[in-house]
């Protein structure tokens, strides 16, 4: 059997590793410690975001921002379809409604005319949505500055989910400093890992401050444990945020060559007439986390997504279909949703292929291979 190509693995250096022996050498094993602050301080520099709390996931940093908007059992939060779990998760966590918003075409997130649309409908119904959580799948930004807009014109906070967008930009300012609080997460598969963990990042410090204090069990100041509510174990260890650290260093790095990937893809792959690309709008820069392409099946005889996902399997290729929307899924089915169209046909025909930033030529040359050999 030839080779496993990933979708996206962890690519570790040597820079890691001194960070991480660091914190041996210092014995700074337990939870918390230098490095901790180290790799915060990494996230603040390169984001220009104010303020960064490191913590155990991009999940648990949706679930603290919305603790700390104070949702509560039956409030409406406004979140997108198309998206991984993850982002819709924390909203059941605490008891509230998630309100599904469709996609647009031009960036596959959230539709900020849908947006508007059910923000009037919901305060119609009497139910003035308390949050809106917007996504940057893939690494492209959403069509951010309309939604903040949107949002600053009906009172209500957005929350930016950015686990996939570190390094993407809109008009040069980092995706995850638009929004009121934003997410991002250093699962093993993102564009850098610090193997599970995740972070907030927010200019207004009250919400870095408190979302540091709910992470480690929310003590209050006292000699003796003592505890005035309910907290979470959701910090970031020491050791994690050593590996976060090196990775931080090669970040740029890794964004030249997931873009690189997406380009060998547009290059070797654009003459075929059924597969088709999603392109940066104007002011946009995305990562290129992973690279989505669409496949037509009625402009190529008859070849669709499954295919070509079949055929990299069985070679030892790991492909994935794009997001199933938040409202075609079992758990999700029965909340409101506001839909045109759009998410549900994305994610029939559309297939994130092989773009990890340690992938080689022939890797690349692999895929565009089998993936020809249908045409």
């Amino acid at each position: 059997m030839n080779p496993k190509i990933w979708l996206s693995s962890p690519h570790m250096g040597q820079q890691e590793f001194a960070f991480v022996k660091e914190a041996f050498d210092t014995n700074w094993i337990a939870p918390l410690g230098p490095l901790v602050n180290g790799f915060e301080n990494d996230l603040e520099l390169f984001t220009g975001s104010k303020y960064a709390a490191a913590l155990s996931s991009g999940t648990a940093a949706l679930h603290l921002a919305l603790v700390m908007l104070d949702i509560k059992m039956g409030d409406e939060v406004i979140c997108q379809t198309l998206t991984f779990s993850a982002s819709a998760n924390p909203i059941a966590y605490l008891g509230a409604i998630p309100i599904f918003i469709d996609s647009e075409p031009e960036t596959w997130n959230m539709c900020p005319d849908l947006l508007e649309t059910a923000i009037k409908d919901r305060i119609l119904k009497g139910k003035k949505p308390k949050a809106i959580i917007v996504v940057h799948i893939y690494g492209m930004p959403a069509k951010i500055e309309e939604i903040v807009a949107i949002g600053d014109k009906y009172g209500i906070p957005i929350i930016e989910d950015a686990a996939e967008a570190l390094g993407s930009t809109v008009n040069g300012r980092s995706v995850g400093t638009f929004g009121l609080m934003s997410i991002l997460s250093f699962n093993g598969n993102k564009i850098i890992t610090t193997s599970g963990g995740g972070a907030l990042i927010s200019d207004d410090e009250k919400f870095i401050c408190q979302a540091r204090f709910l992470a480690t069990q929310a003590r209050d100041a006292a000699v003796h444990y003592q505890h005035s509510q309910i907290g979470y174990n959701y910090r970031m260890s020491n050791v994690c945020a050593a590996i976060g650290r090196g990775q931080m260093q090669v970040l740029p790095e890794r964004i030249k060559q997931r873009r690189r990937v997406y380009e060998y893809y547009l290059e070797n792959l654009s003459e075929i007439p059924c597969v088709d690309f999603l392109p940066e709008p104007d002011g946009s820069f995305s990562n290129r986390w992973l690279t989505a392409v669409l496949i037509d099946s009625s402009k190529g005889n008859g070849v669709n997504r499954e295919t070509i996902r079949l055929s990299l399997e069985k070679d030892n290729i790991e492909s994935r279909p794009l997001w199933k929307p938040m409202h075609l899924q079992p758990v999700f089915k029965d909340y409101p949703s506001y839909i045109n169209g759009i998410s549900e046909p994305l994610f029939n025909n559309g297939l994130c292929l092989p773009s990890g930033s340690n992938l080689k030529d022939e890797d690349l040359k692999r895929v565009v291979d089998i993936i020809k050999k249908h045409f």
